[in-house]
C-alpha cells in the first residue's frame, strides 16, 4: 500500500473520528430533576418550562431526560433530592421552599434553579439577590406581602374585624411571617386568630370548630400550608361561607375570593433560559436571582356573591380581573 493510499486512508479515520465526536456531544442526553411539594396542584408554570426548553433545544427523548416529582410532604422532597443526586442528575428545578430546602441540604455541586420561593435570602437559599454564590440561583415569587394582602382584605370585605389565621409551626418561615401579621394586625385593629395546622386533618379540625361569626375571613399564612392544602383550604373555606386570600389567581378562580400575586408569565422562558445557559457551564451562583415586577388583584364575584358579601364598588374597580 503505497503513502497516499495510508495518508488517505488515516485523513478519514480522522474526519469519521472528528464526526463522531461531533455527534456524540450533539445528542448527549442532559438529565434534570423537577420536584414540587403539595399533591393537590401541579405548578402551572411545568408545562410552560417544558415547551420553553424544547424551543432552546432540548428535546425530551432525545437529549433530554425530565425526571418529574410532585409529592406529599418535605420529608419525601429529602428522600428525592438524596435520589436525583445518585441518578447524577445535571441539574435540579425546584419548586418553592420545601423542595429548595431539600436540594441544598444533598447537594453544593449540583446546580440548582428554583421558582416561587418567597424570600431566598431570608431563607439561608443564596448569599444576595444580586450574587447568590453557591450553586443556586432562581426565581422569587411573590416575595413577603403580608402586610399588603391584609390591608387589601379589610379593604374587601369592610366587616373584617377577626381574621382566623393559620400557621405551620414547622415551617422555618412562619415566625418571621407572623411577627409582620402582628404588626399589620394591630396597625388595622384586627384581631388575629391563630390555628396551627401542618396536615390536612389539621386543616379540617380548625374549619370544623370554627362556628359562624367567629371569624370574618381565612389568611393563609405558611407557605407550607399555601403550597401544599390549597385545593382543600379554598373548598372548606367555600363551603363555611368565609371570605379567603389565596396567593395565585387559579384559586381564586376556584373559589377563594382573592389575591394579590406577581405575575409569573414571564418565569417559565426565564427560567428555560437559565437552565440552558447552566448546561452550557454558567455557574449557578453567578446569575442574579430575579423578583417580578408586575402584580395584580384578582376577585372572584361569584364567590363573594355566594357567601352573601358586596365588595365596595372602587376596590372592584382596583381589580385587574374579576371573575363574575
Amino acid at each position: 500500500m503505497n503513502k497516499r493510499v495510508l495518508a488517505i486512508l488515516a485523513t478519514g479515520i480522522v474526519l469519521f473520528s472528528f464526526d463522531l465526536a461531533l455527534g456524540q456531544q450533539a445528542t448527549k442526553l442532559w438529565r434534570v430533576g423537577i420536584f414540587h411539594v403539595g399533591l393537590d396542584h401541579v405548578p402551572p408554570s411545568l408545562e410552560p418550562l417544558r415547551r420553553e426548553l424544547k424551543a432552546l433545544g432540548y428535546e425530551e427523548g432525545r437529549n433530554l431526560h425530565i425526571d418529574w416529582r410532585n409529592l406529599p410532604n418535605e420529608e419525601t422532597a429529602r428522600t428525592t433530592a438524596r435520589e436525583f443526586i445518585r441518578d447524577r442528575v445535571d441539574l435540579i428545578v425546584a419548586y418553592e421552599d420545601e423542595t429548595v430546602r431539600a436540594a441544598q441540604a444533598a447537594t453544593s455541586e449540583i446546580p440548582i434553579v428554583f421558582l416561587g420561593v418567597t424570600d431566598p435570602v431570608a431563607q439561608g437559599f443564596v448569599k444576595s439577590l444580586a450574587h447568590p454564590g453557591g450553586n443556586i440561583t432562581g426565581f422569587a415569587s411573590h416575595g413577603e406581602l403580608y402586610s399588603k394582602e391584609i390591608e387589601l382584605f379589610q379593604e374587601i370585605v369592610p366587616g373584617l374585624r377577626r381574621l382566623l389565621v393559620l400557621i405551620d409551626p414547622h415551617d422555618p418561615a412562619t415566625d418571621r411571617a407572623l411577627a409582620q401579621v402582628h404588626t399589620t394586625t394591630a396597625a388595622l385593629k384586627l384581631k388575629s386568630l391563630e390555628q396551627q395546622a401542618s396536615t390536612q386533618p389539621d386543616i379540617e379540625r380548625v374549619f370544623r370548630k370554627t362556628k359562624p361569626g367567629q371569624a370574618d375571613g381565612v389568611y393563609v399564612l405558611s407557605s407550607n400550608l399555601r403550597t401544599k392544602f390549597s385545593a382543600v383550604i379554598t373548598k372548606l373555606a367555600l363551603q363555611n361561607r368565609l371570605p379567603l386570600e389565596m396567593y395565585r389567581k387559579e384559586w381564586v378562580e376556584q373559589g377563594a375570593l382573592f389575591s394579590y400575586s406577581f405575575t409569573p408569565l414571564q418565569d417559565p422562558w426565564l427560567a428555560a433560559g437559565y437552565i440552558d445557559k447552566i448546561l452550557k457551564g454558567t455557574k449557578a451562583g453567578d446569575l442574579p436571582v430575579q423578583q417580578p415586577t408586575k402584580f395584580q388583584l384578582v376577585i372572584n364575584l361569584k364567590t363573594a356573591k355566594q357567601i352573601g358579601l358586596t365588595i365596595p364598588p372602587n376596590v372592584l374597580a382596583r381589580a385587574d380581573r374579576v371573575i363574575k
